[in-house]
């Protein structure tokens, strides 16, 4: 699959042509690689913790959950698996829609849209895990 280059020249201040290069597509190189990687560690490690856990509570009792979630460093070790997996969404559906919606409008409207989703989401596990 080939990836769209558009090249910009123009005449800068001090009369000199310069050329820029704008990049479309969902290349963003390191600090994207390195988000979907960590925020995948980060959630590989709760699964396990808590396959783990229901491992070692068979049958799983409600009030074993119950305790399990009732300590602080439970709670954001799973607001970090949350804020980790929509991070991780947020990445992919980013790279998703530059290399297949061409229509800017229409990119930017599901760009908008999945980002007030992951954000109501967000907002969302952090009354489930905090509520009463």
């Amino acid at each position: 699959m080939g990836h769209a280059h558009e090249y910009c020249i123009y005449i800068g201040n001090s009369g000199v042509v310069m050329v820029s290069r704008v990049v479309s597509g969902a290349h963003y190189g390191l600090r994207d690689w390195l988000m979907q990687r960590i925020t995948a560690v980060i959630m590989a490690v709760f699964s396990v913790f808590l396959a783990g856990f229901f491992v070692l509570h068979t049958p799983l009792q409600f009030g074993d959950l119950k305790q399990l979630f009732s300590h602080d460093p439970m709670r954001y070790f799973t607001l970090l698996f949350f804020l980790s997996l929509f991070l991780h969404a947020w990445v992919g559906m980013r790279d998703i829609l530059m290399d297949y919606v061409h229509s800017a409008v229409v990119r930017l409207a599901l760009h908008s849209a999945v980002i007030v989703s992951l954000v109501i989401y967000f907002m969302w596990a952090v009354q489930i895990i905090w509520g009463k």
